[in-house]
C-alpha cells in the first residue's frame, strides 16, 4: 500500500485529490495538512511514501516544507512531489534545489495522478525530458558556472559526467544508450553510480546538479 500525505491550505482540493486516490486499492491517504508547518509535523509523524505539497501555503510554503522534510534522515525515503497551478511556476525550480521529486500541475488526469503517485513511491522522478527542458532553461540560474566548481563533480568519471549532463538535457535512459551507443542496462548503472557518488536522492536531483555544476549550459543544445 502507497501511504499519502496531502498538504493543500484549500479544503475542496485537498477532498478531491483524496477521492481519486482512494479509488485504487493500493493507495491510501493517511493524513491532510492545511499548511506547510503542519505537512512537516505529519510527516515526521506519519513516515508517508509519497508527500503531495502545494507549492503555495501559509505558515510555511511548499518549498521550505521540502526542505525541512529533506533535511530529517529519518525522512529519507518521503518523496515530496509538489503541486502547482502553472508548468512553469516561478517556485519549481526552488522546489528541486529544495529536494522535491518532480511536481504536478493541478489539474492532471485522474489516471495521471495515480501513476504519478506510483512512481513517486518508487524513487523515479517526475519529470518528462520535455518538463526538464523548459523547466531548466527558464528558471536555472546564469551566467553559466564552470564544470569544476561543483561539490562532488570530481567523483565521476569522464563517462559519468557526460552521462550526467545528458540526463540534465532531458534524456531518458533510452536515449543516453542510443545517444552513445550503449546498452540500456549500461546507461541506467552509470545513472544509478552516479546519484551514488553525488549523495542525490533521485533523477530530478542529478537534473539540479548538472545544470548547478555547469555540465549542462542553459540554452546550449543537446
Amino acid at each position: 500500500m502507497i501511504r499519502v500525505l496531502l498538504a493543500d491550505d484549500q479544503p475542496l482540493i485537498r477532498a478531491g485529490f483524496k477521492a481519486l486516490l482512494e479509488l485504487t486499492g493500493d493507495i491510501a491517504v493517511v493524513g491532510e495538512a492545511g499548511d506547510g508547518a503542519q505537512a512537516v509535523e505529519l510527516a515526521g509523524r506519519l513516515r508517508p511514501d509519497v508527500a503531495l505539497l502545494d507549492v503555495r501555503m501559509p505558515l510555511m510554503d511548499g518549498i521550505q516544507a521540502t526542505r525541512r522534510i529533506g533535511a530529517a534522515p529519518e525522512l529519507n525515503d518521503v518523496r515530496v512531489v509538489i503541486l502547482t497551478n502553472y508548468a512553469l511556476d516561478e517556485y519549481v525550480f526552488a522546489a528541486l534545489r529544495a529536494g522535491a521529486s518532480g511536481f504536478l500541475l493541478k489539474d492532471i488526469e485522474p489516471g495521471d495522478l495515480l501513476q504519478s503517485v506510483r512512481v513517486a513511491a518508487r524513487g523515479e522522478a517526475l519529470l518528462s525530458p520535455s518538463v526538464t527542458r523548459r523547466l531548466i532553461e527558464e528558471y536555472v540560474s546564469t551566467p553559466p558556472r564552470p564544470a569544476l566548481s561543483a561539490p562532488g563533480l570530481d567523483r565521476l568519471t569522464g563517462r559519468e559526467r557526460e552521462i550526467v549532463a545528458l540526463v540534465g538535457r532531458g534524456l531518458s535512459n533510452e536515449e543516453i544508450a542510443a545517444h552513445l551507443v550503449i546498452s540500456g542496462a549500461t546507461a541506467k548503472t552509470h545513472v544509478s553510480r552516479s546519484m551514488i557518488k553525488l549523495g542525490v536522492r533521485d533523477r530530478a536531483q542529478l537534473v539540479v546538479f548538472a545544470y548547478e555544476s555547469g555540465l549542462v549550459v542553459p540554452g546550449a543544445g543537446a
